[in-house]
């Protein structure tokens, strides 16, 4: 599950919740005031949970309207296990590949709608459940309740109904049958269109597999806007911990100390470890000799000759430099001694 935000309508909403089954892709969309955790929780129940229900696990993202205490005492109650994906890696959650579906058919719609896009937007979805879809050669519908839907157009053009079975004993073994075939076409389809995008992404990419103890930079993910001379990569050189299972998700942490601990995916990782990690140094204290006067002195014989006169002066007077220990101010004429030149005019 996701949220996807939009322009305001009408009613002042903006969000939309977007929960979809992972295998038959059947998709349900709950336009929300706001994205508190008590509002997921509650369309969650009603208009998932009550109706298909309960899952064995729940995937999202590391919102905190999805992490907070109440979604896990809900999954806690409904005995689901709730995972989720790792920092600023949309691609790792199914459904965002839904969300740019619902953009483009909402999208579609025209101008002087676009203000009342809540009113369509259950029937944009059923649409969609109604489709064949791609990855598993069935529409989602068909494969959630095991039967096509009867739609409009079946109205439109006189097309007869499936017939009914003679009792509900033949039925449910009927649509045992099909669920059982169905599932199985579906999840080879599944296989076959993931094993062809892996080739085609394979062909492109150079495989980079880290290894525990591998030195790596982090990709500075705070970058918002125009930052085209920027550093893309975090300073400091992180070290590899451990790696989750088969999975391209590195648990990383800073050469040198103990934490914090942070799982990443590999495309936000760059090997190198031809760099050396700096280490903090302790720079010597600077001091800044001042020149002598009649009113400071470093020479004052309460003083150890070996010491060193540290500067507690203004900023004003860092002008002075550190080599002009020798300075001395004395007054060689009074002002009423000097004479100087007349100008004669010209």
């Amino acid at each position: 599950m996701d949220f996807l935000s939009v322009e305001l309508d009408h009613s002042n909403t903006k969000n939309i919740l977007v929960i979809t089954d992972h295998f038959t892709k059947y998709a349900v969309a709950i336009p929300t005031q706001n994205q508190t955790a008590c509002t997921v929780a509650k369309c969650l129940w009603e208009n998932f949970l009550v109706h298909y229900g309960f899952p064995e696990k729940l995937h999202s993202d590391q919102g905190p309207d999805f992490e907070s205490h109440t979604i896990k005492e809900l999954c806690h109650v409904a005995v689901i296990h709730k995972i989720c994906t790792t920092p600023y890696h949309p691609r790792g959650n199914p459904v965002e590949r839904f969300n740019q579906t619902l953009l483009q058919m909402l999208g579609t719609l025209e101008n002087e709608k676009n203000s009342r896009w809540k009113e369509f937007l259950k029937p944009l979805v059923h649409a969609y459940n109604c489709t064949c879809n791609d990855t598993t050669g069935y529409a989602p519908y068909e494969l959630m309740f095991g039967r096509l839907p009867r739609m409009s157009v079946d109205l439109a053009f006189g097309l007869p109904a499936e017939a009914p079975a003679k009792s509900h004993s033949q039925y449910v073994k009927y649509l045992k049958d099909r669920f059982q075939e169905s599932y199985k076409i579906a999840k080879n389809n599944a296989a076959k269109l993931a094993e062809h995008s892996k080739r085609r992404f394979n062909e492109c990419m150079v495989a980079s597999t880290l290894e525990e103890g591998d030195q790596v930079l982090v990709r500075n993910v705070r970058l918002r806007g125009k930052h085209k001379l920027a550093d893309k990569w975090e300073q400091g050189v992180h070290l590899v911990v451990n790696r989750a299972g088969d999975l391209l998700m590195y648990t990383v942490r800073p050469v040198g100390q103990s934490g914090p601990l942070r799982t990443l995916h590999q495309d936000l990782l760059l090997p190198c470890g031809f760099l050396q990690a700096e280490r903090p140094e302790q720079r010597p204290k600077q001091t800044v000799h001042r020149p002598r006067t009649r009113a400071y002195s470093c020479n004052d014989e309460r003083q150890d000759p070996e010491s060193v006169c540290e500067y507690s002066g203004s900023e004003d007077d860092q002008f002075f430099s550190p080599v002009l220990e020798d300075f001395e101010t004395r007054v060689l004429m009074s002002p009423e001694q000097l004479s100087y030149p007349k100008i004669q005019n010209v």
